[in-house]
């Protein structure tokens, strides 16, 4: 009984130990822990900003309108949105990661000065692109 269940264990652990140290050589990871790939595609796809609610803030609904060449945004935004606490929900090309990480609710509110800015990093990690999101708030109509 003890040999069965030692070479079960065996039979377990081995593969595992194998397939760990198949995977450290031959697919190097980055210092966030994802696969460095040899993509070198970099941009943004779509993004959506949400509210606290989770809800689009986006005017009717419309998508950001993304220039992958001049690497800009464009989103027009609800009237009194408040963009203090705003959550933006990117969409990247495959194997790309963004810097900094949206780790949660991001302080828009200062838009007008200080535009957000968000870089795209490629899946070999030698292409970045800095994109810059520019906002406008719909005028109030009565």
């Amino acid at each position: 009984m003890k040999t069965i269940l030692k070479s079960s264990l065996l039979l377990i652990i081995l593969p595992l130990l194998m397939t760990g140290c198949l995977y450290s050589d031959d697919y190097p990871i980055d210092e966030d822990g994802l696969l460095i790939t040899n993509r070198s595609d970099c941009y943004i796809s779509r993004l959506t900003l949400l509210g606290t609610d989770f809800q689009t803030i986006h005017l009717d609904a419309q998508d950001a309108v993304i220039d992958n060449e001049a690497c800009t945004i464009r989103v027009r935004v609800k009237f009194g949105a408040d963009l203090r606490n705003v959550y933006p929900e990117f969409t990247l090309v495959t194997d790309a990661k963004l810097e900094p990480k949206v780790t949660g609710f991001t302080d828009f509110s200062d838009y007008k000065n200080n535009p957000p800015k968000y870089t795209v990093i490629s899946g070999n990690r030698k292409v970045r692109k800095t994109y810059t999101i520019y906002i406008s708030e719909k005028e109030y109509q009565l």
